[in-house]
């Protein structure tokens, strides 16, 4: 058995191979499409990865691609003679009828190299394993990492051009400019919000922090319901302080505008039962994912995304809340496990390319001072979530310090910190019979 292992040739199609490379010499659109599908580096012979490369720089160049531009580019890169030689490049030519089929060639291509590098990633985990040296949820999440890479789109964070770069900047910019005033991430819902955010963006670690009883579930529940109900966004939801159906029993009265005290109690007339269940319609359609696995680690919350990402093209993230959650390392106290942990969530959504919303505690100093309105420096446990975050917000409402405030059902969401945009305050009025927030009323 172990020397038939030993004997064992890589996952290759020379016939694909040859293909490639005679259809890119039959015909210039070939090149273009086969470089959209792989690149020299997934082909298993390395003289034809040569001729790949070439051929695709004759073409970036404007230079005609035949037998005498290929050979004489080859000669100036000094190659072995066996590879410049024009009879190789003559077989390669007459090896192939039509051009048509490349892209079917190139895709056997890049899924042979695909083999390799999956027996490569695994052979390296085996390895590591055999050593015995690393904690087993590293080993697991460092090859599930590297095999999720794999998984990605080609060329995903590869060089690009500037002039992509800028291409593609002016092509926002110019949207933006046609449609001021809009949204150009994910939508909240809450009109104010959404104006000086522009939704939630791509990638960015969003933070919203408050006191106990501010409603910070409520919050991220109303932004949960816009998205996944009303524009059908993949939104998961990691909930580690309430159960599923504690969640569930939240959105009913979100959704039904349903008193939530009946709903607990039951005690509900049939015009409720009408709505509830019409409500449940619409909740179970949605696109909506609830975990509620308790103290869920940071890598098992980037397994299941990872997972969601590639099945349902998750769309958010939203965790419930951050505090709760377990570090994926060995840390030597709370403040630095709290700092790992923000750091991982800002690569999870830079890595899935997502917005996440992580909920935060605030620390006691609050109540200790006049204006109880949260700052920057409230945040509990690390000033490195501070730094990770891209948008830090606060949610206070006056009247549950001040009972005779003239703020009476208005929450305050404070951006004390956006990375790409202004900071300020926005209001909404806070309905706690379905504890909810909603627009002010222009």
């Amino acid at each position: 058995m172990e020397e038939a292992l030993i004997k064992r040739v890589l996952p290759h199609s020379p016939e694909a191979e040859q293909s490639v490379i005679g259809s890119m010499l039959m015909d210039r659109e070939a090149i273009m499409a086969a470089s959209e599908i792989i690149d020299s580096a997934d082909f298993y012979q390395h003289q034809y990865g040569i001729l790949f490369e070439t051929m695709l720089e004759l073409y970036n160049e404007g230079t005609p691609v035949d037998l005498i531009t290929l050979q004489d580019r080859l000669r100036e890169k000094d190659v072995p003679p066996e590879i410049s030689s024009l009879e190789f490049a003559k077989d390669l030519l007459s090896s192939v009828y039509t051009s048509t089929n490349v892209r079917q060639y190139a895709q056997i291509v890049y899924e042979k190299s695909i083999l390799r590098k999956l027996i490569k990633e695994s052979e390296e985990t085996a390895n590591i394993c055999y050593l015995g040296k690393e904690r087993v949820d590293d080993i697991m999440e460092d090859t599930e990492k590297r095999i999720f890479s794999l998984l990605q789109k080609r060329n995903t964070g590869d060089f690009v051009p500037i002039k992509d770069v800028v291409l593609n900047a002016l092509d926002k910019i110019e949207l933006a400019s046609k449609n001021r005033g809009s949204v150009t991430g994910i939508p909240t819902g809450f009109i104010d919000l959404d104006y000086k955010t522009s939704g939630m963006q791509p990638s960015d670690l969003i933070l919203i922090a408050a006191r106990p009883s501010m409603g910070k579930t409520a919050f991220v529940l109303n932004i949960a319901q816009h998205m996944a109900f009303k524009n059908d966004v993949t939104t998961a939801i990691f909930s580690l302080e309430m159960s599923k159906e504690q969640l569930v029993n939240r959105l009913f009265s979100l959704e039904s505008k349903v008193d939530s005290q009946s709903i607990r109690t039951g005690n509900l007339s049939d015009d409720d039962w009408a709505k509830l269940i019409e409500s449940a319609g619409i909740i179970g359609k949605s696109n909506l994912i609830i975990d509620d696995t308790p103290g869920i680690s940071v890598s098992e919350l980037r397994s299941k995304c990872r997972k969601y990402k590639l099945e349902h093209n998750l769309g958010i993230i939203i965790i419930d809340y951050l505090q709760l959650m377990t570090g994926s390392k060995r840390s030597d106290s709370r403040q630095q496990e709290i700092s790992d942990i923000s750091r991982s969530l800002k690569e999870v959504a830079r890595e899935l390319s997502v917005p996440v919303i992580a909920l935060s505690q605030l620390s006691r100093a609050v109540e200790q001072r006049p204006d109880h309105r949260p700052m920057l420096s409230d945040l509990r446990e690390s000033g490195a979530i501070e730094q990770d975050a891209d948008v830090v917000m606060f949610i206070y409402r006056d009247d549950y310090y001040n009972k005779d405030s003239e703020k009476k059902n208005i929450a305050e969401i404070i951006i004390a910190k956006q990375r790409n945009g202004p900071i300020g305050t926005v209001e909404l009025v806070w309905l706690p019979n379905y504890t909810k927030f909603a627009n002010m009323q222009k």
